[in-house]
């Protein structure tokens, strides 16, 4: 296998996961990443193999470097299980006879805790209403729509940003993503091209509301698009995290508050409210409730500090 050849190899196993699983442009982009680094890997090697040449002994000495240079443990695990797939789609194309990850793990990782705002944050984060820049209203009143549809939904950020004013179907654009404000629910397609319906309170619809009166005055140069940078155009998730973190720093919250932090809070939220799982977990758009279940120990947590505070044994 010529490095060309490697290259058709790799080229067409990430055309496959772009067309059969519907990965996003994203995550494709992180697969060939991290068989790029398995190129690199293999180049290091006297003589270099070619990568279906590669050893499970080999392999497995990639994962000890990748442990020894201090790599996080997950992203290790997502190194070796884009390894994986790939030499088992060479394996189903006959290119090798065996998969040489198979049996490799990664080193154990640790669960740490979703980070989540109290609730006074939360709602101080969303609703406060001055500017690190003057006399610029229409920014604010994006900035408010965006911060309380992320803290009342529970997006994620990249599915905010691809929202639409309503939903459109034209031979240039196909919305995968919009809000019914008269119903009070936004519609966005999530990981793996599912999409799904949540609702948004009351405080989320009055703030879109005041932010499309708004951005109808700025005839800008995307018409679909909901939330518009100053150049008129889609807002980007770059822009919305800088913008969070700024607001955050500027109200005198000192955490590292990104646009995950505020789905985090909704989640956990919500799950205090009302203890309802399934709920959290058709919301939030998670396929396995595995993943919404950490929300659990984020609670009692809470729980367990409201405990030590008011339980007179419980004191030290």
């Amino acid at each position: 296998m010529t490095p060309n050849e490697q290259d058709c190899h790799i080229d067409a196993y990430l055309a496959q996961l772009g067309n059969l699983r519907h990965l996003s442009t994203a995550t494709i982009g992180s697969y060939r990443r991290d068989l790029q680094d398995l190129a690199k890997f293999a180049a290091a090697l006297d003589p270099t193999p070619r990568l279906a040449e590669l050893t499970h002994l080999q392999l497995r000495r990639f994962a000890s470097q990748m442990h020894s240079r201090d790599l996080n443990p997950r992203s290790i695990a997502r190194k070796l299980s884009a390894w994986r797939g790939f030499f088992g789609w060479l394996g189903e194309h006959a290119v090798i006879t065996s998969n040489p990850v198979a049996g490799i793990k990664a080193p154990k990782q640790g669960k740490p805790l979703p980070k989540a705002l109290s609730t006074d944050d939360a709602v101080r984060l969303v609703t406060q209403t001055t500017s690190d820049t003057l006399d610029d209203s229409p920014r604010l009143a994006c900035d408010r729509a965006m911060f309380e549809l992320l803290y009342s939904s529970g997006l994620r950020v990249s599915e905010m940003t691809s929202l639409d004013v309503r939903y459109a179907k034209t031979a240039s654009h196909v919305s995968t993503g919009w809000v019914d404000l008269d119903a009070g629910e936004v519609t966005v397609t999530g990981k793996g091209n599912k999409m799904r319906t949540v609702p948004v309170g009351q405080a989320a619809v009055a703030a879109l509301r005041d932010w499309i009166a708004v951005r109808l005055s700025l005839q800008p140069a995307d018409p679909h698009a909901l939330f518009l940078s100053a150049r008129g155009t889609r807002i980007s998730v770059r822009l919305v995290q800088l913008r969070l973190k700024a607001r955050a720093l500027l109200i005198g919250i000192p955490s590292n508050v990104h646009p995950h932090v505020l789905r985090h809070s909704f989640a956990s939220h919500v799950l205090q409210s009302s203890g309802d799982l399934r709920a959290v977990q058709e919301m939030l758009g998670h396929a396995s409730i595995t993943s919404t279940q950490i929300y659990t120990s984020l609670d009692f947590q809470r729980l367990a500090q409201v405990y030590d505070a008011a339980h007179p044994r419980a004191k030290k």
